[in-house]
């Protein structure tokens, strides 16, 4: 099973995606865990990537998606992937689709975590950091909204997209994406 974790900052991804790959048996794939591999390692994508950043530029598509695309040529990936932070354009949708496509495989389920603004501000601005004060989180939405957002009317379209209330305890929410992916699956996983 492919899974795709979607919402917006603060909306509890990847500490979904943590708890959901334990259950369901899946490879957690973080494209922010792969720019800080591929950055520490030095590898040629890492070394690209950082031209871009280091400029103050966004990453390029291409470069974030070749950087799955290996990923997803590891053979630990065999049983399925729960993909967190990729895709974030509907560009990297669409080559996630043929990247997928390339294993015979698809996208089978796209888990949308819905957060409250207000809610995501306090989360987010609550944690402490010096990037996450109101007004720069504010800003990050607005980006999210502007990229990340049509990407919830590309998956419905296709009929994969999962609406899931991502407002309460971690193992109420985890519980909420296990019962819309077993409807799907039906792996008969246990509650969280």
């Amino acid at each position: 099973m492919n899974v795709v974790l979607l919402g917006p900052p603060g909306s509890g991804k990847g500490t979904q995606a943590d708890y959901i790959q334990r259950k369901l048996g899946l490879i957690h794939i973080s494209t922010g865990d792969l720019f800080r591999k591929h950055l520490g390692e030095g590898t040629e994508l890492g070394s690209l990537a950082r031209t871009f950043m280091d400029r103050g530029e966004l990453v390029p598509d291409q470069v974030t998606v070749d950087m799955v695309r290996e990923r997803l040529q590891e053979d630990d990936v065999l049983r399925g992937v729960l993909l967190d932070g990729f895709p974030r354009t509907v560009a990297q949708a669409d080559a996630l689709a043929d990247l997928v496509a390339e294993r015979s495989e698809q996208v089978d389920a796209v888990v949308l975590l819905e957060v409250d603004e207000d809610v995501l501000v306090d989360r987010l601005a609550g944690r402490g950091r010096a990037d996450d004060n109101p007004e720069t989180v504010r800003a990050r939405l607005e980006v999210y909204r502007e990229q990340t957002e049509p990407l919830v009317d590309y998956y419905s379209v296709r009929g994969t997209l999962r609406r899931v209330d991502g407002v309460g305890e971690i193992d109420e929410i985890c519980n909420r994406i296990v019962e819309v992916l077993r409807a799907i699956d039906d792996p008969s996983p246990s509650p969280c």
